[in-house]
Parts: structure tokens; C-alpha cells; sequence
């Protein structure tokens, strides 16, 4: 039941809809529908959980009783931050720092059976968003059921989007839409974020697989193919993620922020992560970044800040040091990105059309090389990916069809929201940047084209999905 594409979740989906529904529909009082609803849901979150593994909702419920604990008391905050941070530590980088000590040491390294919880790395960011923000008294005091349902709620709980506490608890306490009018929005942008997924990204997978697994195998354009292939199956599989979670969290009356807006077609590394995972990136701006001194203790503390953040931000991807290196490059990169504009003083504006696309292809081309880290096994294995592209070697070459399937659709998306980005105005609202918003039109389905075109949809899905069992990426993290 983790996976969002199995019966058994679809058929959990189902019941909380259908009794959300009928609570909203039967109780009068606005609090009172929203309470029972809330328990459903919590419920629905908790068996999901406990589907996977009864231990993992035990370390859930720790967590939860400790934050709602602290926050009543504002001095334990700091004492609910540090827990929420040992908790992560603990199941997630314990290994990780035995094994860098015994090799500084020159000891073997044996690993310790420590299972990682499921979504500990989500919901522990939504306990120190919750208790920064009562700390900081932009959220009052919830109760207990508030508190486990923002922690525990199951579309969001393995891969985000990490939403605010403010935001949720202020729709988990009112009385939501849910119904026709949720269900309709809602299944549309599940299965287009189904399609990304099943289609696009995992047929992907077969070839990144397989290039990555052998690398010395392959000639140097098939490596380069396949570094293009992962950047966009990580993004096809994490978007297609967060559009199935925004989805299905409108299914039953909760609206979700979005956590990407076409990333690769960011001028430069600052608009990318103002692009791509949208919540984790505002997550460290607000509750680390801005901790940390933000840009207000001088430029080269701001620059120092920058790095740090993105390295953080790095670790919590993974225990491993191939995502320190992945943070380390995009933290420098914003640094000399902000360093590049205080020396030159410009300001985002728009260029004429060839510069604009080159700084969007060095930008996709930086990116892309910064996934052979997050990719890899080791930084060896990296190290040895690299050098075979520019070793400029012969080998096996196999060009992959589905790759160049999906940046046709990529690139077609991509045109189609500018232009209908340029149709809304969209620039000249923003027009410090070239916006362009890459959200998804939502049809009718009560019309007859709107029908075709999701059912054209579900059908492609059942046609084309590959049926290999590629798990979702950011569902190990």
C-alpha cells in the first residue's frame, strides 16, 4: 500500500473519500464535520503506516506525542526540535557515521539492522515546522488529533510536498469541499501526475538502469544520453509524485502547494530551486537559510549560508557522501550566481532570445551533471561516469527511443504553457522574469471534450505504462 498506484491504496482513497463525504453531508455544525472527517483520515493514515510496518507508526507516534508536547510548553520547543533531529539521525545516518569513522580509522565496518521509518524524512521537517512556528507564534497551540493528522497525513507522508502548519491546520479545522467538486479537479491531476510517472519516467528507468549499472560498458554519447535520461526521469517521477499527492489531497478537500513549476527551463541555479521542489526549497529558505543569518551578516556569511543550506539540504536526501557533493555544487553555484549579479548589478530581466537559451541549456547542463552524484552509489562511481564521458571512448552506443519520446513532450508541454502562460499575462505580472506557469489546464468532466481528454489519458496509461515495478525515487528518502 505505499506505492500510490496500487489497488489496496486506491481502495483506502476511496473509503475516506466516501466517509468524508457523508460526515460533511450530515453534520450541520462545521467543527463537528470537520473533527470526524479528521479522525477518518487519520485513521486512513495511521492503517497506512501500519500496512507497511506496525514499527514505523510507533516511531510516528513518538514523534507526534513529543512535538504536541513540546509545543505546549514553549520553552521544551528547542528540546522538541533537537528530539525531532535525533529521531532522523538516528534512523537515518547512524550507519552512515560508523562507516565514515572506521575508514578515517582504518577499521572494518559492520552495519547495524536499523530500518528506516517510512516518510521520516518528511514528517520530521513538518514537527520542527510546526514547533518553529507556534515558537514564533504564527500558529496557536493545536491539540493532539491536529497534530498527528498534519504529521501523519497519508498522500503527502513519503515524498511531500512538505505543507506549511498554518496552512493545513487551518483547512483540517474547517469545513472543506468533498465531493463532485473536489473528486473532479483532484482525479484529473492525479492522472496526469500518473502519466508522468507510469509512462514517461518509468520506461525511462530501463535505460538509466542499465547505464548506470555498467558505465564502462557504453560508449561516451550513451552516457551522455543517459545523464540526460536521469534528469528528466527524476523529474517526471518526483513531479508525477507530488501531482498524484496534490491530487489526491484534493480528492478529499485539502488543497496542497505545488512542488514544481518546468524547472528545466530555469534561467539560472536560483530559479531553478525557486522551480523545482518548491516546498523543500521555501522549507530551508525560511527554517534554516534565514536562521542561519540569511544575506544580513555580510556578503561572504551570505555566500557561507548559501553553501551550508544546500549541503544540509544534501545530507537529507541521503545518507551518503555523494549528496554532500551534490548540496556542496549547487550550494557554490547559487553563491557565484549571487556574487556574479552584485558584481555586474543586474536584475532578472528579459534578454534577447539566444542568450535566454543558452542560459537555460548551461543551466539544464549543470543540473544534469550534478545528478551523476545524486545517482551514484559512491563518489568512485560517479568519478568513473564522468570520466567516461569525457574520455570521448567508443563502446556500446544505444540510443534510447522513450528518451527521445519524452523530451518531445517535455519540450511540447513546455511551449504549450508559455504560450498559455503569455495568454493569462502571466509576464506582465511578473515582469521581472519570464514566468511561465507550468500547472495543469483542469477540464470539465461534465462536458463531453473534457471527458475525452481524460479518458484519452487513463487510456494511454493502461496502453504504454511500464509495468516493471520502478519504485518511486524520493520514496528512499
Amino acid at each position: 500500500m505505499s506505492s500510490m498506484t496500487s489497488l489496496s491504496f486506491f481502495a483506502l482513497v476511496g473509503i475516506a473519500f466516501l466517509l468524508s463525504y457523508i460526515f460533511f453531508k450530515a453534520i450541520k455544525n462545521d467543527k463537528a464535520a470537520a473533527l470526524a472527517s479528521n479522525i477518518v483520515l487519520l485513521v486512513s493514515s495511521y492503517f497506512f503506516v501500519i500496512y507497511v510496518d506496525s514499527r514505523f507508526a510507533l516511531v510516528m507516534m513518538g514523534l507526534t506525542l513529543i512535538t504536541w508536547l513540546c509545543a505546549k510548553k514553549t520553552k521544551l520547543i528547542p528540546l522538541g526540535i533537537v528530539m525531532s533531529l535525533c529521531a532522523l539521525a538516528f534512523f537515518k545516518y547512524t550507519n552512515f557515521f560508523i562507516e565514515s569513522f572506521a575508514r578515517i580509522i582504518g577499521n572494518d565496518y559492520n552495519a547495524l539492522n536499523i530500518i528506516l521509518p517510512l516518510g521520516i524524512s518528511f514528517y520530521t521537517f513538518s514537527a520542527i515546522s510546526y514547533l518553529v512556528d507556534v515558537k514564533r507564534e504564527k500558529v496557536e497551540v493545536q491539540g493532539i488529533l491536529n497534530v498527528a493528522l498534519y504529521l501523519s497525513f497519508f498522500p503527502k507522508l513519503t515524498s511531500g510536498p512538505i505543507q506549511r502548519s498554518g496552512d493545513f491546520i487551518k483547512q483540517a479545522n474547517s469545513r472543506r469541499v468533498v465531493g463532485a467538486k473536489s473528486f473532479a479537479p483532484g482525479i484529473q491531476i492525479f492522472v496526469f501526475g500518473l502519466f508522468k510517472k507510469l509512462v514517461l519516467a518509468d520506461r525511462l528507468s530501463v535505460f538509466v538502469n542499465q547505464v548506470y549499472a555498467t558505465p564502462n560498458a557504453f560508449g561516451s554519447f550513451t552516457l551522455f544520453l543517459g545523464v540526460i535520461a536521469y534528469a528528466l526521469q527524476i523529474y517526471l517521477d518526483f513531479s508525477g509524485y507530488s501531482d498524484m499527492a496534490i491530487g489526491i489531497a484534493k480528492i478529499l478537500g485539502f488543497d496542497f502547494p505545488r512542488n514544481f513549476n518546468l524547472p528545466y527551463i530555469s534561467h539560472n541555479v536560483t530559479e531553478l530551486w525557486k522551480r523545482w521542489h518548491m516546498t523543500l526549497s521555501s522549507w530551508l529558505m525560511e527554517y534554516l537559510y534565514i536562521p542561519l543569518g540569511g544575506s544580513r551578516k555580510g556578503k561572504a556569511r551570505t555566500y557561507l549560508n548559501l553553501v551550508l543550506t544546500m549541503v544540509i539540504g544534501g545530507i537529507w536526501h541521503g545518507a551518503n557522501w555523494t549528496y554532500v557533493v551534490w548540496g556542496l555544487l549547487h550550494g557554490i553555484a547559487l553563491a557565484v550566481h549571487k556574487l556574479w549579479m552584485a558584481i555586474t548589478k543586474s536584475r532578472e530581466k528579459v534578454h534577447h532570445w539566444i542568450g535566454t537559451v543558452i542560459s537555460i541549456i548551461v543551466t539544464f547542463l549543470f543540473t544534469a551533471f550534478c545528478w551523476i552524484f545524486f545517482r551514484s552509489d559512491s563518489i568512485s562511481s560517479a568519478w568513473t561516469y564522468i570520466s567516461g564521458i569525457f574520455s570521448f571512448r567508443s563502446g556500446l552506443e544505444q540510443p534510447y527511443l522513450w528518451l527521445f519520446v519524452d523530451i518531445v513532450l517535455v519540450v511540447g508541454c513546455t511551449v504549450a504553457a508559455a504560450v498559455r502562460s503569455n495568454k493569462k499575462g502571466l509576464k506582465a505580472k511578473y515582469k521581472n522574469m519570464s514566468f511561465v506557469d507550468g500547472f495543469y489546464p483542469i477540464f470539465d468532466l461534465t462536458k463531453f471534450w473534457g471527458l475525452v481528454v481524460f479518458f484519452v489519458m487513463v487510456g494511454l496509461i493502461l496502453c504504454l505504462a511500464y509495468t516493471g515495478g520502478s519504485p518511486f525515487i524520493y520514496g528512499n528518502y
